[in-house]
């Protein structure tokens, strides 16, 4: 599996993807991360402590330790990895880019056209008869 299939797999959960906001917040002890997760999910500390760990199995934060503490950050290279994945699409959406503009360009003249029509049979019609030969106010 590539890099950035292990990041896009990891997110793919919303827990995580929660977790990876806060995380890029700043700096996040586990507790920290565990505590402002339940303020949202329903969720325990070891569940948090192994998203925890595929999130930094996936490449996308660090840990380090800190006395008896588990600091975690946001791994600028997993982040770059990702951007870089996301990157090699754009070339692929751009091909649509023309022909949308160029479809953009036929609705507006269509548009226009039928207001230029609309205007020219109200203008034609003002004043004069119905259909059934009645004379109208213009």
């Amino acid at each position: 599996m590539t890099a950035a299939a292990k990041i896009f797999e990891a997110l793919g959960d919303p827990v995580r993807r929660g977790i990876l906001e806060l995380v890029a917040g700043g700096e996040m002890s586990a507790g920290a991360v565990a505590e402002a997760v339940r303020a949202y999910a329903p969720i325990s500390q070891p569940a948090v402590s192994q998203h925890l760990k595929v999130l930094r199995e996936a490449g996308i934060v660090t840990v380090r330790a800190e006395g008896t503490r588990r600091i975690y950050a946001i791994d600028t290279a997993g982040i770059e990895v990702a951007r870089t994945w996301l990157g090699g699409l754009i070339p692929s959406i751009e091909l649509f880019a023309q022909p949308l503009d160029a479809l953009a360009t036929e609705v507006a003249r269509g548009k226009r056209a039928a207001r230029r029509a609309g205007y020219e049979h109200d203008r034609g019609s003002a004043g004069g008869e119905d259909e059934g030969g009645s004379r109208r106010l213009g």
